[in-house]
């Protein structure tokens, strides 16, 4: 697969200037003020998995709307808490899964929440979330689902759902809520940046591959769905340009970086056509906490996969095991790997 995006060079030097919406800020706290509103309290109910060493529960969250969302919660067997804790948000198009499908984190010793993503789970697995907006005129995917208001859209709702989680996760017992790292691949890594940017006091950050960043350039240089779905909307609603990319700025995770403080750990790929390396980058240089990268000069949208895993693992236990980093003397850091 051929890089058709910036060079590395350029993308190192590339600093975005992204338009924030006016009100942005207060947008997202009427929203999370509104959900939290709701009455309703997680459940957590046991799953017999078959496994030994990790204890799972089928989650229900109280999420946008205080609409129920479904998760997994994978405990380490036979560990005391409170245990640090890893929330993961999933990539476009895949639901939570079976509950033993994805353990890595149980195993490494931490208590592990997965978010089950609104209305997905089509492709690498199915989900048990439903999204109940109404749709009209909206192409295929969930880019352009209520694109014509940031009230209505798509990415608000799951926003909010991602937050709720992460406040889920801070009250249950096996959790040290100081030691919360979120992490997601692709669109989980968009929503990542979001959580982080909304949600103070994180331990810190893992996006990996993150889509939702400067979605207007993405929807103009990516060669492969989801950004193409807002091409192929446009080149039907020709005249919505302007207030089609206005909503997605309060979803854009590349804009809600900058209020980020928490540490983090970007991956990156330089042949990547889902989310081309410029618009990941953009939300790294405008992130705004310590941060380290690996880029992967020769990989696409799979960026490190199992090899970036061992990255995480290492940094995770690293960034877990002693006080909490110092956002104000931590550097950034960058390497190739």
């Amino acid at each position: 697969m051929p890089q058709t995006d910036l060079t590395l060079a350029e993308c190192l030097a590339l600093r975005p200037q992204l338009a924030e919406p006016t009100g942005l800020d207060a947008f997202w706290a009427r929203t999370l003020r509104e959900a939290r509103a709701h009455a309703g309290a997680p459940r957590f109910t046991p799953v017999d998995t078959g496994l030994t060493r990790v204890t799972t529960y089928d989650v229900t969250v109280p999420g946008f709307a205080g609409e129920p969302v479904r998760g997994w919660l994978h405990l380490p067997t036979g560990v005391s808490g409170p245990l640090g804790c890893v929330v993961e948000f999933l990539g476009y198009g895949r639901g939570r899964g079976l509950p033993h499908e994805q353990v890595l984190w149980a195993n490494a010793g931490y208590a592990h929440f997965i978010m089950d993503t609104r209305g997905q789970g089509w492709s690498a697995a199915p989900g048990d979330t439903p999204d109940t907006a109404a749709l009209s005129g909206t192409v295929p995917g969930f880019l352009t689902r209520g694109v014509e208001s940031p009230q209505e859209h798509y990415y608000r709702r799951v926003f909010t759902d991602a937050v709720r989680f992460v406040e889920a996760a801070r009250e249950h017992p096996a959790v040290d809520p100081d030691r919360i790292v979120v992490t997601g691949h692709s669109q989980g890594g968009g929503i990542a940046l979001a959580v982080a940017a909304l949600t103070p006091g994180l331990a810190g950050v893992m996006p990996d591959a993150p889509f939702l960043c400067d979605i207007r350039r993405g929807a103009t240089i990516a060669g492969a769905p989801p950004y193409t779905e807002l091409a192929e909307y446009l080149s039907l609603h020709r005249d919505r340009a302007e207030q089609v990319f206005a909503t997605l700025a309060h979803v854009d995770a590349a804009v809600l970086a900058s209020r980020a403080t928490a540490p983090a750990l970007f991956s990156i790929a330089m042949m990547d056509d889902v989310c081309p390396p410029s618009t990941c980058f953009a939300a790294y240089h405008r992130y705004g906490g310590p941060k380290d990268l690996r880029v992967y000069e020769f990989n696409g949208h799979e960026s490190g996969g199992a090899h970036h895993r061992r990255e995480q693992l290492t940094w995770v236990r690293e960034l877990l095991a002693g006080p909490h980093p110092d956002a104000r003397t931590t550097p950034s850091a960058f390497r190739l790997a």
